[in-house]
């Protein structure tokens, strides 16, 4: 049972998530982090991956708050009875991605995305993918801008932007998606089990430079890149009664 005595209020830098949380920590108090029985992010929805991602060793609910713009992640934005809201609120648990990206120079890079990690072209020609899912090459080679792999909790993000499918949460699926494919010409992607491994390799990383990006954490020049789901990482979001992330990925697909 959440303890909604002791909430720590985050804030984006932004004036209007400023100014509510001073109205809020004004109202409630503010309890430090490390202390807090839930915490409360005020922002949009960038600012709410930052804090799950900062937070994540706390196994402390983050609870959004909208003072962005889009606002998927978040609930709307009320200072009165703020308590009986997080009292009320529903839990739901999403697993990120890890991403393992190998540079030309031969250092690795790691990072978790709950969204999506994606490769995207990072020079003037279309970049040039070899796909393996577990193991076994499944494309030889595709050409495009770019590719992505989706948790469903990101399938409304930038996967759904670049015509993949939502996912429903809870399916235990992930969407490999492609942007702006150009040879296979209609290639769209697919769907995969959450536990597949899937590894792109970069075809004429000179000539066609890529980079690989998890939830805004890049690195440039990737030769490789390994994405597997991370069952030992939980982030705990909390949603209004009606409003969780199931709700709103069917209610996204009839907008």
């Amino acid at each position: 049972m959440l303890d909604v005595n002791k909430i720590s209020f985050l804030a984006s830098d932004t004036d209007v998530a400023c100014e509510a949380r001073a109205a809020m920590v004004d109202s409630y108090g503010d309890t430090p982090l490390e202390e807090a029985g839930v915490i409360v992010a005020l922002g949009g929805d960038g600012f709410m991956l930052q804090t799950l991602h900062a937070t994540q060793h706390l196994d402390t609910p983050v609870y959004g708050m909208n003072c962005g713009t889009v606002g998927f992640l978040m609930n709307e934005y009320h200072e009165p009875k703020l308590r009986d809201r997080l009292a009320e609120a529903v839990e739901e648990d999403i697993n990120p991605l890890r991403m393992k990206a190998i540079r030309e120079d031969g250092t690795v890079h790691e990072a978790l995305a709950i969204n999506e990690v994606s490769l995207l072209r990072a020079g003037s020609q279309a970049a040039k993918l070899r796909i393996f899912v577990d193991g076994r090459e499944r494309l030889e080679e595709l050409v495009c801008d770019g590719a992505l792999v989706s948790t469903p909790a990101g399938s409304t993000a930038y996967n759904y932007s670049a015509h993949g499918p939502i996912l429903p949460i809870g399916s235990e699926v992930l969407a490999l998606t492609a942007m702006s494919a150009f040879r296979p010409r209609r290639w769209r992607g697919a769907l995969l089990p959450k536990a597949a491994k899937v590894r792109f390799e970069v075809l004429q990383p000179k000539k066609r430079p890529v980079m690989a990006d998890a939830d805004g954490r890049s690195a440039g020049n990737v030769v490789s890149v390994e994405i597997t789901s991370e069952p030992n990482v939980t982030h705990r979001i909390l949603f209004d009664p009606g409003h969780g992330l199931e709700e709103r990925l069917i209610r996204e697909q009839f907008a």
